[in-house]
């Protein structure tokens, strides 16, 4: 059977068929960039890595059972503090929102991943959807704002 967790693993730290994986590209993130609007009207790199982080702990969250909302540190956080140290911990927070979201996911059963979240279906929130459709969700979402951060990257 197709193996979900291995498509997380991959888009959060392994071979992902798209380039480089998520943590690489934060990880080649100037600190200094990390807090700047590189386009005008866009979001900073590091609100893009709160909003996956904040995302990626929702996901965990509905995996677990518990019901969709917006992700506990909101869809779009504010960072304060703009510092190198900041910027670390925001990746760092990162880190380990996918980690525990892996350790749940190596939890599950195979049959489990069929099984639909705590959710009636509502496209605008992705819910009442199986939990094999949430968790491909994230991976599509890590990916699309990797390839944002890469192209802010460059500027």
């Amino acid at each position: 059977m197709f193996n979900i967790t291995n498509e997380i693993k991959k888009a959060f730290n392994g071979d992902a068929w798209h380039g480089n994986h998520i943590m690489q590209t934060l990880n080649n993130v100037k600190p200094e960039n990390a807090f700047k609007y590189l386009i005008p009207g866009a979001h900073s790199i590091a609100e893009i890595a709160m909003h996956l982080t904040g995302w990626t702990e929702e996901v965990s969250s509905r995996l677990s059972g518990n019901l969709a909302n917006e992700p506990a540190m909101g869809d779009w956080p504010l960072q304060e503090v703009k510092t190198p140290q900041a910027w670390e911990k925001i990746i760092f927070n990162f880190k380990i929102a996918n980690e525990e979201l892996i350790r749940i996911c190596e939890s599950f059963k195979d049959s489990d991943w069929n099984n639909d979240t705590n959710d009636k279906r509502n496209p605008a929130l992705g819910t009442g959807v199986s939990n094999a459709e949430l968790l491909n969700g994230l991976v599509q979402h890590h990916a699309y704002h990797s390839g944002q951060i890469a192209l802010l990257s460059k500027f």
